[in-house]
């Protein structure tokens, strides 16, 4: 193997670094965003808890049944 071929599989992999590290960050922004979504649904669920649980008519079939 020459000087050009690892010249050319260096390049190759710096490539593959990084897009990869473009995927890594883009996954790490979808994350925060899902985790803020998951934190703000919890606190939604605890505050209807607080207030009394479920609706009244929760458990109430629907009228097609």
């Amino acid at each position: 193997m020459d000087r050009t071929d690892l010249e050319e599989k260096v390049a190759h992999l710096i490539r593959a670094v990084e897009d990869l590290s473009d995927v890594v960050a883009r996954q790490a922004s979808e994350i925060a965003g899902l985790e803020r979504r998951v934190r703000l649904l919890m606190e939604r669920a605890a505050e209807e808890e607080a207030l009394g649980g479920a609706p009244p008519d929760a458990n109430v079939r629907p009228p097609h049944w």
